[in-house]
């Protein structure tokens, strides 16, 4: 962040705080606004995600009274934009809390926020582990970060597979890199041989330089980074000149795509870290209510972004709207979803086991360990 940024935000905390003070500790507002920060105004499945979140918790109006408003707002734009988002959400908006789906970049910014306004912000999709080493009390991540997704490739590529010739394959993107070097620090530290690295250009969808690399290396598996729509490609294409290795990745592959025909099923046969599998029976509740409400099955994006905003109405519901509370009944969170089971550290990191799932026919089944 910027130094003319952060004063802005400073400058901001202090001309509202008389006003934030007193509705801190209001009660008597029957209307709940929770924010929600998403990268751009493509991005569908988190708003879908959450939005559905929030018409059954009204559907199931308890005794409080409470009914849940979701405020949506993009943070695509200028850099800078994810905190003036974030900042609009808390004094202009007066949310009570804050879900981000969304880049690692932005969730830093909306970090900064929160720190001067100690308003609860979950992360729903960002999985950079710095996030959390700020210890910051109102941050918290419903995702498996670097380091857990690290440790779950490992333990299956290394420890079960007793897989050794590896591959990394990355693009640029900010988010890819930093996964890259954690994945590469935690190998180190478990004593694994270390992967050949290779990378490329997601703007470039011609593979055929990087297939020679991977060719020449012999190697017999590959670690995937990179964003969905150039990752499609690359398996695709992959396919195409039968190079049958073993594929594994990171979640984020399974983002949300700007291709609005981007499904499950361009990553058959592909295995991926995750919390837990939304597509097993005693949760196709989730699938089938969520598929006919906006006429395609949800993907990743959707089905975190549902479980965050459920965690939030959760613990707005069992603080009696009061923010100091919200953090203490997040903090103390013990809530089944369709992602899996979730609490949190110390740190406010989502704390296992986490897996994999490989995706067969455009379904995601669950990998035995």
């Amino acid at each position: 962040m910027t130094k003319t940024l952060f004063i802005i935000i400073a400058i901001c905390v202090l001309f509202v705080q008389d006003i934030y003070a007193q509705q801190n500790n209001s009660t008597t507002g029957k209307i709940v606004k929770i924010g929600l920060l998403i990268s751009n105004n493509k991005s569908i499945a988190a708003r879908n995600g959450a939005e559905m979140a929030i018409g059954i918790a009204n559907k199931k109006e308890g005794s409080d009274g409470l009914y849940f408003q979701l405020i949506v707002r993009s943070m695509e734009g200028p850099w800078g934009t994810g905190s003036n988002e974030a900042v609009n959400l808390v004094f202009k908006e007066k949310v009570w809390a804050i879900m981000g789906s969304h880049d690692a970049r932005n969730a830093h910014l909306v970090e900064q926020v929160i720190s001067k306004t100690g308003v609860v912000f979950l992360s729903a999709w960002a999985t950079d582990p710095t996030l959390s080493q700020a210890f910051i009390p109102w941050y918290f991540s419903c995702v498996p970060n670097d380091i857990q997704q690290a440790g779950a490739l490992i333990e299956e590529i290394y420890n079960k597979r007793k897989i050794i010739e590896i591959a990394t394959v990355s693009d640029e993107d900010y988010d890819s890199k930093l996964a890259l070097q954690t994945l590469l620090k935690e190998i180190k530290i478990a004593g694994k041989a270390e992967p050949k690295q290779l990378f490329y250009d997601s703007s470039n969808t011609d593979f055929k330089i990087l297939f020679d690399e991977i060719n020449k290396a012999g190697v017999n598996s590959i670690i995937l980074f990179g964003k969905p729509s150039a990752s499609f490609s690359f398996i695709q294409q992959l396919r195409q000149k039968k190079l049958n290795l073993p594929v594994y990745g990171a979640l984020s592959l399974l983002g949300e795509s700007e291709f609005d025909d981007l499904e499950l099923v361009y990553f058959d046969n592909i295995t991926l870290v995750t919390s837990g599998n939304w597509f097993e029976s005693k949760k196709l509740s989730f699938k089938n209510e969520f598929q006919e409400k906006y006429g395609k099955i949800p993907d990743a994006v959707a089905a975190y972004a549902f479980d965050g905003m459920n965690l939030i109405i959760e613990a707005v519901r069992n603080s009696g709207v009061n923010r100091e509370k919200i953090q203490e009944a997040m903090s103390k969170m013990h809530y089944k979803g369709v992602t899996g089971s979730i609490q949190f550290d110390e740190k406010g990191n989502r704390m296992g086991p986490f897996g994999l799932i490989e995706i067969k026919n455009g379904i995601p089944v669950t990998v035995e360990k």
